[in-house]
């Protein structure tokens, strides 16, 4: 069974599912500003409610501004296994937030997600959509010093 939120086999006049137009309206905008889903949901003509399930089920949707840079540390098993824990320690402690949180110069968002389809090289983590692998905490440290 499914466990994706019911608007997300929603059509929209040959244009694709909910959850492309949701994809294509944070590209446009950089998250899901609360009016854009309010007029997604009357376009389709279904309740706000269930285009915010969709917009909030998926980790790389975000109904909140984010920052320049997005970090995203995979949360899955594999690389929980090879301690992306310490990866997740060291994000925290260069930029000073917890996942969910923005740097308050809205230079840096920290957000956990799940398989970032790199489980042969983890721990994983993407900045803005670009992956790196077999991380280390010195690696991290070198790669957001870049940033």
């Amino acid at each position: 069974m499914n466990d994706a939120p019911r608007g997300i086999e929603v059509m929209h006049k040959g244009e694709g599912s909910l959850l492309t137009l949701l994809k294509e309206a944070q590209r446009r905008h950089g998250y899901l500003p609360e009016e854009v889903v309010s007029e997604l949901a009357e376009s389709l003509d279904i309740p706000v409610g269930e285009v915010y399930g969709v917009a909030s089920f998926y980790s790389l949707l975000s109904t909140k501004p984010l920052g320049k840079n997005v970090i995203r540390i995979c949360k899955c098993v594999p690389c929980y296994l090879k301690n992306s824990q310490a990866i997740l320690e060291t994000v925290e402690g260069e930029l000073g937030i917890k996942p969910g949180e923005t740097t308050k110069d809205g230079k840096c968002s920290l957000q956990l997600t799940n398989c970032i389809g790199a489980c042969d090289r983890a721990p994983a983590m993407t900045i803005n959509h670009k992956l790196y692998v077999d991380l280390t905490p010195r690696k991290v440290i070198k790669i957001l010093k870049r940033l």
